[in-house]
């Protein structure tokens, strides 16, 4: 199959999966076949698929992220500040690092909104539903929701780094509070610990808890940045880490903190 033909095969292949979605017509144009590729598979609870499916979506995907473009950590410099930090901007599932950090929720299965446009979901669609399925028997051999402030490792599958970090960022509803401050620190500091347990050398960090979860961008990457320096102070660690941004105001925010280096660990 070509790679065209793959995508409107994994789509007929979900379309199948429920009687509901009978009256769908695959789009002709190749960004709609796209669109609705990724909400069937935002949509899709965690239940078995074929290995024919998941060995067509994964050559489907690998080629697809490939062709989106890869950023090697090797390609990039360190900031001044220290030479284990790297600030950029981009999508994180772009990134060829060891580990990404993935904002999740509680339930820690992905976003089921199609085509939401959170890193959750970003980071669940180019990995393909296997990480769904990870993530789903991750949870049922837990029995509880994810705490906030803690983390889990998976595989990345189809993505170009190794492994998926995902922890679950502290809600702030109306004033910012200590408590949430202490939460978001420790989700930093879990990530980093469970990296490091895992053989992991290099990491990227989204922007934990500042899109739907209303933490203030600033304060957020000023703990970012404390919590790292006090672990590398602490552990003398040679792990890099990577401060990821996709938003001007955040990338302005990292860069003017790490530049004017008014955080000591």
């Amino acid at each position: 199959m070509t790679h065209e033909e793959q995508r409107i095969w994994l789509i007929q292949k979900l379309l199948d999966e429920d009687i509901h979605y009978k009256r769908y017509r695959i789009p002709d144009d190749e960004q709609g076949q796209k669109d609705l590729l990724r909400a069937l598979m935002n949509v899709r609870m965690p239940s078995a698929i074929s290995d024919e499916f998941q060995r067509i979506q994964d050559e489907y995907l690998t080629e697809e992220n490939k062709r989106s473009g890869i950023t090697d950590l090797a390609e990039l410099s360190p900031t001044k500040l220290d030479e284990r930090i790297y600030l950029w901007q981009g999508d994180i599932t772009a990134l060829k690092v060891d580990a990404i950090v993935n904002a999740a929720n509680s339930q820690l299965c992905g976003c089921f909104r199609a085509l939401h446009n959170c890193v959750d979901n970003i980071i669940h669609s180019k990995a393909g539903i296997e990480l769904r399925l990870c993530c789903n028997d991750m949870m049922q051999a837990q029995g509880h929701e994810e705490p906030t402030g803690q983390a889990k490792i998976t595989p990345a599958f189809n993505l170009p780094c190794k492994y998926v970090i995902h922890t679950v960022g502290p809600i702030v509803s109306g004033h910012l509070q200590k408590e949430h401050e202490e939460l978001l620190a420790s989700c930093y500091r879990s990530c980093l610990e469970l990296a490091e347990a895992n053989g992991v050398e290099s990491i990227a960090f989204c922007c934990i808890s500042t899109g739907v979860f209303c933490f203030p961008n600033e304060r957020a990457a000023e703990i970012a940045l404390e919590t790292v320096l006090a672990y590398f102070a602490e552990t003398n660690s040679r792990l890099k880490v990577v401060f990821n941004v996709f938003k001007d105001e955040d990338y302005a925010i990292y860069r003017n903190i790490l530049n004017h280096s008014i955080i000591s660990p």
